[in-house]
């Protein structure tokens, strides 16, 4: 390709951590750094064509007002440089995730609505449950149940079809997540850390919602129970 071309053995001085330049989501391509001054002269022109240089500055304060002073001080060293696309790295780190983002909130507000419509559904399984048992809630209080006991079975029924949703839930939780893998940026498919906390809150939130026919349950008067039909 010609002697403008040529280039020397070099002795690798350092090895960095891994920069993820094409986005979060992709593999991580090999990378050499060189600095411009010893790499070649063609490969340097060429790539000044078809890329354009890129300076990262380091600030401790806010980066939009570096911006204009590093604008200036390129100016000083050649006028004729353009300066364009002064970005901050979170600007561009959210700009190169936005899509993910997007996605992450329809699927955060899709699980929501399930959270809600499961909770809903606990609550009116155990209402109706309550309703129907009442002869038999009267039964147990008139035999010496206490309110206490009566709360707890009715709760321990809440929790036990909690425990079920929640075991079947992690079973397809651990195949469908797989298909998330591209979404999720310092976790893994599979965290355990994330499973046990959305498995307890699920579980505390259907406790929740089996309080109120446990209260219910617990103030049947045994006499009207006994009535009941």
């Amino acid at each position: 390709m010609g002697p403008e071309f040529e280039d020397k053995p070099r002795l690798i001085v350092g090895i960095v951590g891994d920069v993820r330049e094409n986005g979060l989501g992709r593999e991580l391509p090999p990378v050499c750094y060189i600095p411009v001054a010893q790499a070649p002269d063609g490969i340097v022109a060429r790539s000044n064509r078809f890329f354009p240089s890129s300076w990262i500055l380091r600030t401790s304060g806010d980066p939009s007002a570096l911006a204009r002073s590093a604008q200036r001080e390129m100016l000083k060293v050649d006028p004729q440089l353009p300066v364009s696309a002064i970005e901050s790295m979170a600007r561009i780190v959210s700009k190169s995730t936005a899509s993910q983002n997007f996605n992450m909130l329809l699927l955060g507000i899709f699980a929501g609505i399930a959270a809600l419509l499961a909770i809903s559904g606990i609550y009116a399984v155990m209402a109706y449950s309550v309703a129907q048992r009442t002869n038999e809630i009267g039964i147990r209080m008139a035999l010496g149940a206490k309110q206490m006991q009566v709360a707890r079975l009715i709760i321990g029924h809440g929790l036990l079809l909690a425990v079920i949703g929640v075991t079947i839930g992690l079973g397809a939780a651990y195949g469908l997540t797989r298909l998330l893998k591209s979404m999720l940026f310092g976790v893994t498919a599979n965290d355990p850390a994330t499973l046990i906390v959305a498995s307890a809150a699920l579980i505390m939130a259907a406790l929740g919602a089996s309080f109120i026919p446990a209260c219910r349950a617990a103030r049947v008067d045994p006499i009207v129970a006994l009535r009941f039909e």
